[in-house]
């Protein structure tokens, strides 16, 4: 919540981690779904958004108007406060806002919007007559308009998406009385053309940044839109999804013609799909999982469940998204914001490291304890931890920093490493060998320390367990990163865990010193030499394992130089 999102399961913010490539609607995740009207086109003059009030001195002007305002779902609230689609809501304040009165034809029947036709036919009776207002997509309605110039408006809807303008045509037709069953197959044909309006939507502040750190983080960004093809490879060019000739923009239109080879032969390529449905959305998440990828995809209308359903993680807008895709969806986006993905793919990753980190330390400190009771008896010493030292050692120094791993920063290459595979194994090769060798040198650590004290008539259980105790400290600061030795990551970089060093450290000198406490724990005060084989023995823990960060770090970068 805290982050923007609302997860279901946990562990749908670890697999957003291993996601490599985000599909993402345009409208409202990439852009801030503030729809502005900033150009209108009516009988060969362009009218910028302060000058569409000159249109009502005009007959057909005043009817493109008007056309505006009632083929619209938005509704007026308050004053000049609208609610409903962003667009809808647009095209109303534009003409409120010139101070003109709005039509008040009363909405006789519709034929409602569909994702396949693009467009919406509203009847009114308006002075006296019946007239249909209909609006949609330019290049589903002009066809229907048989004495517009076709080449000439196809030519500025072309111009006027190429500036990352939504635009809309609208039309009308007179009819003598209200059809019995409006449909789209006799009456949204013979229309005359009236004008066509561009809107522009903003794009969100940060995402052209989102979209830079998703590209160096292995992640490829995929719009997938409703809108316009010229509009869509604007907004994809502001906002850093397209950068070169090679990456593909492509149309439903197109898509519908491709077999499944062609379009998994293309699929890598394809960076904008424009005028899709959302039949085709399905399509393109399963041929991208076909291709390799693990995938999340964005959502917010009823047809957009069955994609957040077969998408890897399914993402439902909050703001603008139905019931029943927040219901299909596995997590919930709670400002529809294309930042708050990328920043909880960062999380991801962030949350599956530490995880990581959790698993390494407690197993090697674990390992470390076993082997140095089955190891010491085996060469002649006694046994070197009581019941009571074992129960302290897994319940309060492996416990305390084990937790305060889950506060550990992500790493400041986090979004710079390509996406982990989600069949990768916790147990790989360098993980399961760093477990061994660290556990194994603690181990031995403890037993040698046990060895000398023994041999040197020195409290050598009390100095045993205080080795195994605070090397287990040391192992803790250093396991928080697998590359930065804990001078780049500073002391303090987490707090909690210095606060949990401290307090186990503190806990081990009151049972070690004072004498109630010594009773229970079956420990004896240890004296200065003492103090300082401890000291040594548990530092030289961490001297050893930094260094090996250093010398696989060294050894990276020769191979790498060697490379090239």
């Amino acid at each position: 919540m805290k982050m923007g999102l609302v997860v279901k399961q946990m562990k749908t913010v670890e697999t957003l981690g291993s996601a490599t490539v985000i599909c993402t609607d345009k409208t409202g995740t990439l852009t801030e779904n503030k729809m502005v009207l900033s150009e209108l086109f009516f009988a060969g003059k362009i009218y910028h958004e302060l000058e569409i009030g000159e249109l009502n001195s005009i007959p057909l002007g005043r009817l493109l108007l008007d056309a505006m305002v009632l083929n619209n779902d938005a509704v007026m609230v308050a004053q000049d406060y609208y609610l409903g689609d962003s667009t809808e809501v647009a095209l109303k304040m534009a003409v409120s806002r010139q101070g003109l009165n709005l039509p008040d034809g009363i909405r006789l029947a519709e034929i409602p919007f569909n994702s396949n036709r693009k467009m919406m036919t509203t009847f009114h009776k308006l002075s006296g007559k019946i007239i249909a207002f209909t609006k949609g997509a330019p290049e589903m309605l002009l066809p229907r308009c048989p004495l517009a110039d076709q080449l000439g408006l196809k030519a500025l809807v072309q111009a006027m998406t190429d500036k990352g303008q939504r635009t809309l045509a609208f039309a009308y037709r007179y009819y003598d009385h209200l059809p019995e069953h409006p449909n789209s197959i006799t009456d949204e044909h013979d229309l005359v053309f009236l004008g066509v309006v561009g809107l522009k939507d903003p794009v969100r502040e940060g995402v052209k940044q989102s979209v830079s750190e998703c590209r160096n983080a292995g992640i490829v960004p995929v719009m997938i839109t409703g809108d316009h093809l010229g509009t869509a490879r604007s907004i994809a060019l502001q906002t850093g999804i397209i950068q070169g000739e090679k990456e593909l923009c492509i149309t439903g239109e197109e898509l519908g013609k491709m077999d499944e080879d062609l379009l998994l032969s293309k699929i890598q390529k394809v960076r904008v799909y424009a005028r899709v449905s959302p039949d085709q959305k399905l399509r393109i998440v399963h041929a991208l999982q076909k291709s390799g990828n693990f995938v999340a995809m964005t959502g917010d209308g009823i047809n957009d469940a069955p994609s957040l359903v077969a998408a890897n993680i399914g993402i439902a807008m909050g703001i603008s998204g139905t019931d029943v895709a927040k219901a299909a969806a596995d997590m919930i986006l709670l400002d529809d914001n294309f930042v708050t993905i990328v920043r909880a793919v960062e999380a991801g990753r962030k949350v599956y490291d530490n995880i990581l980190k959790l698993i390494k330390y407690l197993l090697t400190t674990n390992s470390s304890e076993l082997l140095t009771l089955l190891l010491g008896p085996m060469i002649g010493l006694p046994l070197a931890l009581l019941p009571i030292h074992i129960l302290w050692l897994n319940l309060i120094s492996d416990g305390l920093p084990a937790l305060s791993l889950s506060f550990e920063k992500a790493d400041e290459n986090i979004m710079k490493r390509p996406p982990r595979d989600p069949q990768d194994q916790i147990f790989s090769m360098p993980r399961t060998f760093h477990m061994l060798w660290v556990g194994i040198m603690m181990a031995g650590v403890a037993i040698s320390v046990q060895a000398l004290a023994f041999v040197m008539h020195l409290h050598w259980q009390t100095i045993v367990f205080n080795v195994l105790c605070l090397s287990q400290m040391a192992h803790a600061l250093s396991v928080r990163s697998e590359s930065r030795t804990i001078f780049k990551l500073g002391f303090w970089s987490n707090p909690m865990m210095v606060l949990s060093v401290l307090v186990i450290i503190l806990g081990q000198f009151m049972i070690t010193f004072i004498p109630a406490l010594q009773k229970i724990f079956h420990l004896e005060a240890l004296n200065l030499q003492e103090l300082i084989i401890v000291a040594s023995a548990s530092m030289s823990v961490l001297l050893v394992v930094e260094l090996a960060k250093i010398f696989v770090k060294n050894r990276s970068s020769f191979s790498l130089s060697e490379d090239q």
